[in-house]
């Protein structure tokens, strides 16, 4: 029978461990569809944890579609049927501002710690793995789509390599995004070359097995593409918007 009761945490760095906690929760059945969780309150007093790690992992879980919070009400569990609709129908291109930044930092706390994980866990296989993509990237600088394919194989791979299911299933089901996100920011002059680069400085520190300076390679990545696609979203919106083609907005929410 699957415990309603959390494990307390017990290691400095806690987000990582405290996602994992929430997720088995849920994919373990302990929390049911539909149902209410426990109050953040309540989740730091079981867990043993500030309110800062808890609420990262919690967002976490809210971006793959796992629990929605209600305003007012609370946060539930999500059906397992939006575990992959939610994800894989939110366009990057239609989301707001806020969303796009919560899209970012799920991607950074989700693709740092694999990147860690995966510099302590590869094996002689992985390492070939990830840099059978870094080849090709090299060989399509150029061709944006061949790129495009290698690019995010790299960062597949990567997950694959830190040998934790639950955090590559996590990438999985953002994976669309995750090539909508790498597909713009790859249009812009010169962004290819600097990928490149730093996909190197990469899988250099995997390769190396040094943990930290992985994380900071792939934080650092994730923080210049970041702010390359938030530009440049920005930009085409603008661009839309001056010659009459931005998408109108909806009044809806101001008639009620």
């Amino acid at each position: 029978m699957v415990s309603d009761r959390l494990t307390p945490m017990t290691r400095t760095t806690l987000t990582a461990d405290i996602f994992r906690e929430l997720v088995s929760q849920v994919i373990g059945g302990a929390w049911k569809p539909s149902k209410k969780i426990p109050s953040e309150r309540q989740l730091g007093e079981q867990l043993r944890v500030g309110r800062a790690s808890l609420r990262e992992a919690l967002k976490a879980l809210e971006i793959m579609g796992m629990i929605e919070t209600r305003l007012g009400d609370g946060t539930y569990v999500c059906d397992r049927s939006e575990f992959l609709s939610r994800p894989l129908l939110w366009e990057i291109t239609n989301t707001s501002e806020s969303e796009v930044h919560e899209l970012v930092e799920a991607r950074r706390f989700l693709e740092t710690e694999l990147t860690q994980l995966a510099a302590e866990r590869a094996t002689t296989d992985d390492l070939k793995a990830i840099s059978t993509q870094l080849d090709k990237m090299e060989q399509s600088v150029g061709k944006l789509e061949e790129f495009l394919q290698a690019d995010v194989a790299f960062h597949l791979a990567i997950a694959e390599a830190a040998h934790s299911r639950i955090f590559l299933n996590a990438l999985l089901l953002i994976r669309n995004l995750l090539r909508q996100w790498i597909g713009s920011t790859l249009q812009v002059e010169g962004v290819a070359q600097k990928a490149l680069k730093q996909h190197r400085a990469i899988f250099l520190a995997i390769a190396k097995k040094n943990g930290p300076a992985a994380r900071a390679a792939m934080g650092k990545h994730l923080t210049e593409m970041a702010q390359l696609f938030v530009e440049e979203k920005a930009k085409r919106e603008a661009e839309a918007t001056a010659t009459g083609l931005a998408p109108k907005t909806s009044n809806s929410s101001n008639k009620r």
